[in-house]
């Protein structure tokens, strides 16, 4: 008795394989071929790994080092006394080239002056700081109060070289004049550097200025003051 496989529309009919032939025979799996495992090439690519693993931790190390210095938190201008509100603590990565002050020496440069001018947010430099005096040996220190018609506009710094110049004394209105009514010679004065600006006062606006000059110098100067009959002017920078 046959048994009829019914047909599904649309699909091709595969008719039977035909009494008494057998099956082809079977593909045979393929083998595959294992990789040779090399255990020399793997530690040296563990040691690499390592190796760079390690140097990434250095570096970041290094760089995360952290020095506590010191900076500039306002202007100072040169030969002015550094105060404590003059500096400010940093903690900052710097290469061991650059030269900076560390915070545990900021109580030592309280009251030295400034060997150059400071600019607020600048890393302080050992160099930058000195404790020499602005008065010389053979020196005397003169105060002269000043109007601000007696000064330059520009403001004044400790450390400036400046000119005190003699005025007309204005109760002697001839003095310094000629028989023509000419001046007969050229103001007398005095090389000075500035030690100390003190504050207008409110009223008046007069300056007091402290200067060292040379000891010879030092009491006619003062004389010369008093009467108010000098003026200040800024003397020309060298180079």
């Amino acid at each position: 008795m046959s048994t009829t496989t019914p047909s599904v529309p649309g699909q091709a009919s595969v008719p039977p394989p035909a009494a008494g032939t057998a099956a082809g025979p079977a593909a045979a799996p393929r083998v595959l071929r294992q990789r040779r495992r090399r255990p020399g090439l793997i530690a040296l690519s563990v040691a690499l790994i390592a190796a760079g693993g390690l140097s990434g931790a250095l570096l970041f190390t290094a760089s995360g080092q952290r020095t506590a210095v010191l900076v500039v938190a306002r202007d100072v201008p040169l030969g002015a006394a550094i105060t404590d509100a003059d500096l400010a603590p940093a903690s900052l990565a710097l290469d061991p080239a650059v030269k900076t002050v560390p915070v545990s020496k900021e109580s030592g440069l309280v009251g030295q002056r400034a060997a150059v001018a400071l600019k607020a947010g600048a890393l302080l430099a050992p160099a930058q700081v000195t404790d020499a005096s602005l008065i010389k040996a053979g020196e005397q220190l003169v105060g002269v109060a000043l109007k601000p018609s007696q000064l330059p506009a520009s403001r004044l710094a400790p450390g400036q070289k400046v000119l005190i110049v003699s005025t007309p004394d204005p109760n002697t209105p001839a003095a310094g004049q000629g028989k023509q009514g000419e001046t007969s010679a050229s103001p007398k004065t005095l090389a000075a550097t500035v030690v100390a600006v003190g504050q207008p006062a409110p009223a008046t606006g007069v300056v007091v200025v402290d200067v060292a000059v040379p000891a010879s110098d030092g009491p006619a100067l003062a004389a010369r003051a008093a009467t108010g009959a000098v003026a200040l002017i800024l003397a020309a920078r060298e180079g």
